[in-house]
């Protein structure tokens, strides 16, 4: 990992809101490039200044409709804005979680995977043993990295982070900074 680390660079740290907003912020960016999930969230900023379940519940929903986010996602973020208000998720409570705990609490809510919640755990809730092996841009730097000839699937890569236990994240950022630089590409799921 030290040999990769030298290869990508500087190693992005970078943190985004927790709660509603950053939830809001990784389930918009799910499957879809940075530019369109950074262009999307800056739309539902904008129509709800704070972003809060309470804020984007009193759009009308011709004007979620028109935000660009799908109506799966739409439906997500209505979802789990109602869990949290009507008491069924805490995001606060779930950030204190050990993290197997705390993926479990976020993936029974609609629209909320494995992927999402690694994700929401790792950038706004600072677990630092979070390893999203799910993402398809850490699977192609690993395939690359390690000379491992094709992309490992899932559970080849879960078991491959084992080793990086308990600084999951930090192999993680490492690896997305060596898909940026050395792979040219710019994946890394934080606006």
């Amino acid at each position: 990992m030290a040999s990769i680390a030298a290869q990508s660079g500087e190693i992005p740290l970078r943190l985004r809101p927790g709660g509603f907003e950053g939830l809001a912020e990784v389930v918009t960016g799910q499957l879809i490039s940075k530019q369109a999930a950074a262009s999307i969230f800056a739309r539902i900023k904008t129509a709800c200044h704070p972003l809060t379940p309470e804020t984007f519940l009193a759009l009308l929903p011709e004007t979620r409709a028109g935000l660009g986010l799908t109506r799966a996602k739409q439906a997500s973020l209505e979802a789990i804005a109602l869990a949290i208000l009507d008491g069924r998720l805490d995001l606060a409570r779930v950030a204190d979680m050990p993290s197997e705990e705390a993926i479990a609490a976020l993936t029974v809510h609609r629209g909320i995977g494995p992927w999402t919640a690694e994700v929401y755990l790792m950038f706004s809730a600072g677990h630092i043993d979070i390893f999203p092996a799910g993402d398809l841009a850490l699977r192609a730097a690993a395939a690359q990295a390690f000379s491992l000839g094709r992309r490992p699937d899932i559970d080849a890569l879960r078991t491959l982070a084992e080793d990086w236990r308990p600084c999951r994240a930090v192999a993680a950022r490492i690896l997305w900074a060596y898909y940026a630089r050395v792979m040219k590409k710019d994946v890394l799921p934080v606006g």
